[in-house]
């Protein structure tokens, strides 16, 4: 179903109205939907009739949106709304423009340490959050890791999360999860705690950073097979798949992914603080923009998906160079340990830090708006140069939707993950719609403003 077609018969279910199917799975059917109150796009899954007749996956569904509801986290899928219409049950939640972990892993293969690794921070930060609400997910896997255009990383899908206190929704012995992505407790039945979702965590990681889980059923009948190598921890070390990956990204894997949950003692806010421990501790925003940068830089997302606005590639090592100096400047109590090794290499050792100082500040992205007119905030060494304009940011809004072009550059849909850059100026907008036609706007930005540029179509008669 197309949106054209869905525009020329609007479906209106509750708040929502139905735009077009986008995917179907064994539980039911997944629909992008708008909800004009709120100006927002938001997904809608809805469970299928047929599976109604068994009680417990109604109760499946409905525990699935309670237990996403309860956790408030930027690094897990908002639940908006669980409701009934026409006899369908539905869960609304939050859109995330961009794609699953499963399918850029399928495009690319593997990911590079540093970027796994930050992946891998956003997931356990929100791991963090689910457990301290008292929930196990049990079903960490590549297709429920959501990763949006502008690099946010969301967990996903809690069809089979338990509360941890809980006794369990299923019977002794009964496999519930996604083979290969499954702890050895799991496949035998027994009870799931959050040490099962460290084990999940640590399958993602090896498979983010070896291009393939560690685990893996050669044929449909070697579940026992499976079962016997996790219980025995035979996997390929990462080393061999990975050269590059960091020891202490190689440590953490074999941590998570040890057969007994007793020897697994990294809790998801240990994973979280030995990553950020290894990271240098980057904030969320700087771990989403290097996210991004590196996913647009591969061509995982296209400027015609109109998402966000194309980032200027991170270089990673330069900005930890910068972070590298400042720190020895806190810490410059400990440069007489220095002479020690000699004033020669002491001398050598400023001289290069000071060159990669300054390559640092010459290609790392402004992140602050400076007003050039500011002769405070200028820069005040003469080996850099002095910064552009600042862009100002915009954010559209269309009711119902639109196809936006700004000038004569790329169009795109509405609504975005976050606001476009444009140059301090006038701009032409052109908001186009297949109904309901087309409009044009001018608008003048100033350095570092930020707007908020809104447009309403029309109804045809």
């Amino acid at each position: 179903m197309s949106v054209a077609e869905t525009e020329a018969r609007p479906r209106r279910l509750g708040s929502f109205e139905l735009l077009e199917e986008i995917g179907q799975g064994g539980m039911g059917v997944v629909y992008r939907a708008l909800q004009p109150s709120l100006e927002r796009f938001v997904v809608l899954k809805k469970i299928r009739r047929e599976l109604l007749a068994e009680p417990t996956m109604l109760g499946r569904f409905e525990r699935e949106a309670r237990a996403a509801a309860a956790v408030h986290h930027q690094n897990v899928v908002a639940v908006y709304d669980c409701f009934e219409a026409r006899g369908d049950h539905y869960i609304a939640q939050e859109l995330v423009a961009g794609s699953d972990l499963r399918a850029i892993l399928g495009k690319l293969g593997r990911l590079e340490p540093g970027v796994a690794s930050l992946i891998a921070l956003e997931i356990a930060r929100g791991l963090e959050e689910i457990h301290a609400r008292g929930i196990v997910h049990r079903d960490l896997k590549p297709a429920n890791i959501l990763i949006g255009a502008g690099g946010e990383v969301k967990i996903a899908d809690f069809g089979i999360a338990i509360e941890a206190t809980a006794d369990g929704l299923t019977r002794p012995g009964t496999m519930v999860g996604s083979i290969p992505y499954m702890a050895p407790e799991q496949i035998l039945g027994q009870r799931a705690d959050a040490r099962t979702d460290v084990f999940l965590f640590g399958i993602l990681l090896y498979e983010m950073l070896a291009g393939a889980p560690p685990y893996r059923r050669e044929d449909d009948g070697e579940v026992e097979s499976l079962l016997e190598r996790m219980q025995k921890e035979r996997y390929t070390p990462l080393r061999r798949l990975a050269r590059s990956s960091p020891s202490t990204v190689v440590r953490l894997v074999r941590k998570c992914l040890r057969a007994r949950p007793a020897k697994r003692a990294m809790t998801a806010a240990g994973l979280r603080a030995a990553l950020e421990r290894s990271l240098g501790a980057p904030s969320a925003i700087e771990s989403r923009a290097e996210i991004a940068a590196y996913l647009w830089d591969r061509g995982v997302f296209r400027a015609e998906d109109g998402t966000t606005e194309v980032r200027v590639p991170v270089k990673r090592r330069a900005r930890v160079a910068l972070r590298g100096v400042v720190r020895a400047g806190i810490a410059g109590t400990l440069a007489a340990l220095v002479l020690v090794v000699g004033l020669t290499a002491y001398e050598s050792r400023v001289r290069r830090r000071g060159e990669e100082a300054e390559v640092a500040a010459l290609e790392r992205p402004i992140e602050r708006a400076v007003p050039i007119a500011d002769p405070v905030a200028a820069p005040v060494t003469p080996r850099v140069a002095l910064p552009a304009p600042t862009p100002a940011q915009v954010r559209f809004v269309a009711v119902p939707w639109a196809e936006i072009r700004v000038d004569d550059g790329p169009s795109f849909l509405t609504p975005q993950a976050s606001p476009v850059e444009l140059a301090p100026g006038k701009h032409r907008i052109v908001f186009t719609h297949p109904r309901f036609g087309r409009s044009e706007v001018e608008i003048d930005l100033a350095p570092s403003e930020s707007r908020t540029i809104r447009h309403a179509f029309e109804p045809t008669s």
